[in-house]
């Protein structure tokens, strides 16, 4: 028996399914991935997220696992072997963002402590659990992707516009926007 999952879920491609089953709309808490998947969904702008799912390995490698203390030092040396990698997005302007996302990212730490308690403080540490029929009435923004996006620019961040914050925050469960057809979908509670 299938599974009933959202339309977007590309049963072709394995790496899709499995993101799509045990990681979005899923609350996130760990530091590293949240900020991995900041980065990723800036790195997705203007392609397709299966690019960016099936480049994810290759990052992870490319930019230390993720590690924000390593990525804020890089030089131009490590810069010109990021653009010259095949396994990532080879754009000069989301490498630059990544490793400025790298220094906002431990300014922020310093200021709040961490990302984790930054993000979730815009819905008092609860996942909003939206009801949808279907992928088509899930808006690219809202309000709050506006003023989180806002804030995240505030802080020096780049590639953070509202539509990719809102994504972001689908990603990493934030917000659960699975359509009510799908085994994911979790029925807000009354």
């Amino acid at each position: 028996m299938t599974l009933a999952r959202c339309s977007w879920a590309n049963p072709a491609n394995p790496l899709y399914l499995k993101y799509h089953d045990e990681e979005w709309g899923v609350p996130c808490h760990d530091e590293t991935r949240l900020f991995e998947m900041l980065n990723l969904e800036g790195a997705q702008a203007g392609l397709s997220w299966s690019t960016i799912l099936n480049k994810r390995e290759n990052y992870r490698v490319a930019f230390d696992q993720w590690d924000a203390k390593k990525i804020a030092a890089y030089d131009a040396d490590k810069v010109a072997g990021l653009l010259a990698n095949p396994g990532i997005v080879r754009n000069r302007l989301k490498v630059a963002a990544t490793i400025n996302n790298a220094q906002a990212y431990l300014r922020l730490c310093e200021d709040v402590g961490s990302l984790d308690a930054f993000l979730w403080a815009y819905v008092d540490g609860k996942p909003i659990l939206n009801t949808r029929a279907s992928i088509n009435e899930t808006p690219a923004r809202t309000p709050l992707s506006d003023q989180l996006s806002k804030d995240l620019a505030k802080r020096g961040f780049k590639f953070v516009g509202s539509t990719i914050i809102y994504a972001y925050m689908q990603a990493i469960g934030m917000v659960n926007d699975h359509a009510q057809d799908c085994f994911c979908y979790q029925a807000p509670k009354l």
